[in-house]
């Protein structure tokens, strides 16, 4: 009798212990969020999310409100989409809201790397040294010469050049700003005299594009791989691109599995961010005039002239400060196509106050989370016409930046596609300049055309939401030639 009592008593703490892991004694307390934890025990709202991010928080936010708790796969996330209160969750100190915890567990799952407690703070330094002030001027020229290296290099081959080329603009965009970031970062073949050059830079066009082919079968399976959803058939390619890109980055007294994180963190966006702004820009004729004319401008008031025989333009980081059309293209790009999902561990209990004044508490354990996509960058109050490319919508009449306004207030917040606070992209300015140079010399050079003018823009993959810059389903057939 004691035995079965005892066994009765342990099914029963098992039973009960099993409840609470799937969340079924979770009950809101006072003052904290609305809490919403779907049907599925443990699993919550996990399905609704994956499949569609962003649709689920828009239905979520209409019946909850700008605040609220939802159970996804067994962890509570608690969505902030009032910008007024970003500003408090990205400055918060990381003794109550944490990055790091969340973001080491994601790149362990997709990168096979395990990041030391230093890491973040080398990155920071690393960045800051290259990727900002007098690096940012090496950097930026060295993107250049890549650029050069991959675009221009049959200009003195003949007039053969100006005839009609075609290729998918996604393909296009993202292979040529890929390799020329990768060497820019990496390093180019070594040689030596003039007469290895060619040889050299012939060797950095094979095995870069060769790289990216590789890159690209590991890019589709990223989404899948980050939900920890891949079949058994496409883990093991998975595991097998991994340790392709960990031989091939390996550099001496250096962590292959980092670089490969660092080959995705500083080249995974890049690529897509420029095709949808080449794309919007031949869809919308007087968004590329303004550019073109702006750009042809720079040119001309730095002395140098795009025609046949003479030598490539060099566009400086001070040309690239002189571009405020192609700046608010470019961020108009962004606020339409860039959508990362910010997210922080919660550390300890504290206390959240939104833009009306309500106080909420977050409790320790759970995360917190921000899509500014949904919440401010396609807002109607905040861009009119949220859906619409306006190539100037970032841009006063004078030339100015434009201020943007929410229930009458001034907002900080009004497009996040770099993140924000402790977790933005530390390599934001070095991106913005690879983007911008390749369209610099993309409008500089060629005539483009899309092979079907009055097609519909490609639907977005929204097996993406969250991950950064967002991909089309399908590529777009476009065609280029020389200008001159």
């Amino acid at each position: 009798m004691a035995v079965l009592v005892t066994l009765l008593c342990s099914l029963v703490v098992l039973l009960l212990g099993g409840l609470y892991l799937v969340g079924a004694f979770r009950r809101r307390r006072p003052n904290e969020p609305p809490l919403d934890k779907g049907l599925i025990p443990w699993l919550g709202y996990a399905l609704d999310f994956r499949k569609d991010s962003s649709e689920f928080l828009k239905r979520m936010q209409r019946k909850h409100g700008d605040i609220f708790t939802v159970l996804i796969g067994g962890y509570y996330f608690t969505f902030v989409m009032d910008p007024f209160c970003f500003g408090a969750i990205v400055k918060e100190s990381r003794s109550k809201l944490d990055f790091e915890k969340f973001a080491t567990e994601l790149v362990l799952r997709v990168f096979g790397y395990q990041p030391i407690e230093a890491t973040h703070k080398i990155i920071q330094l690393s960045s800051t040294k290259h990727l900002m002030g007098d690096g940012l001027i090496i950097m930026t020229q060295a993107m250049m010469d890549n650029l050069q290296k991959l675009m221009l290099f049959k200009l003195n081959l003949g007039d053969g050049e100006r005839t009609w080329q075609e290729d998918g603009l996604f393909n296009y965009c993202y292979n040529i700003v890929f390799r020329a970031g990768y060497l820019s970062l990496y390093g180019s073949e070594p040689y030596q005299g003039a007469d290895n050059k060619e040889k050299a830079n012939e060797h950095d066009r094979v095995q870069s594009d060769e790289l990216f082919y590789e890159f690209r079968k590991y890019d589709r399976l990223f989404p899948r791989l980050a939900y920890a959803v891949l079949p058994p058939k496409d883990k093991i390619e998975a595991e097998q691109l991994k340790r392709l890109f960990w031989k091939r980055l390996s550099v001496k007294e250096s962590r292959d599995r980092f670089m490969f994180l660092l080959l995705w963190a500083s080249q995974g966006n890049t690529g897509p961010a420029a095709f949808w702004l080449l794309l919007y820009l031949m869809k919308h004729p007087e968004a590329m005039k303004a550019v073109k004319e702006e750009l042809d401008k720079v040119s001309r008031e730095s002395g140098q002239e795009v025609k046949r025989g003479s030598p490539p333009i060099n566009i400086t980081k001070d040309m690239l400060n002189q571009t405020p059309v192609l700046d608010s293209a470019l961020e108009e790009t962004l606020r339409l196509t860039a959508a990362p999902i910010l997210i922080r561990s919660v550390l300890q209990d504290m206390t959240l106050k939104t833009g009306k004044g309500t106080e909420y508490t977050l409790r320790s354990g759970d995360r917190v989370a921000l899509f500014p996509h949904a919440s401010v960058q396609m807002d109607p109050e905040i861009h009119p016409e949220p859906h619409r490319f306006k190539y100037d919508r970032f841009l006063n009449p004078d030339g100015t930046k434009k201020t943007f306004y929410k229930d009458g207030k001034k907002l900080k917040y009004f497009n996040m596609p770099w993140g924000a606070g402790t977790s933005i992209c530390p390599g934001r300015f070095f991106a913005t300049n690879e983007m911008k140079l390749f369209v610099f010399l993309m409008l500089s050079y060629y005539d483009l055309e899309l092979l079907s003018g009055k097609e519909e823009d490609p639907p977005i993959d929204i097996s993406r939401w969250g991950f950064g810059m967002m991909q089309p389903v399908h590529d777009v057939r476009f065609r280029y030639r020389l200008r001159f």
